[in-house]
């Protein structure tokens, strides 16, 4: 499985995530590795900002449009940061 495929399928919630770290670990791609980092933090961000009355629910939104966009940079093979956090993500998971 190449890498782009790898991205893509780590999209799908945390199932797909994990597959794809799974897969990721045996043969490391930097792509993959990328959207790796890049959802585990919208994964983590979107289950603290759920418990914030109305407000989480505004950011959860935000995060899904981010969301949107990561899928779209994993399809073109690209390697998108999310607006605002993606660096961090980049920066704080790094291990991946």
């Amino acid at each position: 499985m190449n890498g782009k495929t790898k991205a893509i399928v780590a999209h799908i919630y945390w199932i797909g995530w994990v597959i794809a770290l799974i897969l990721n670990s045996s043969e490391k791609d930097e792509l993959t590795s990328f959207y790796l980092r890049q959802l585990l933090g919208l994964f983590l961000l979107s289950i603290i900002l759920w418990f914030i009355p109305v407000i989480g629910w505004i950011a959860n939104i935000i995060i899904f449009i981010f969301w949107i966009i990561s899928l779209i940079g994993a399809i073109n093979g690209e390697q998108k940061e999310i607006p605002w956090v993606g660096k961090l993500f980049q920066d704080w998971f790094k291990a991946l």
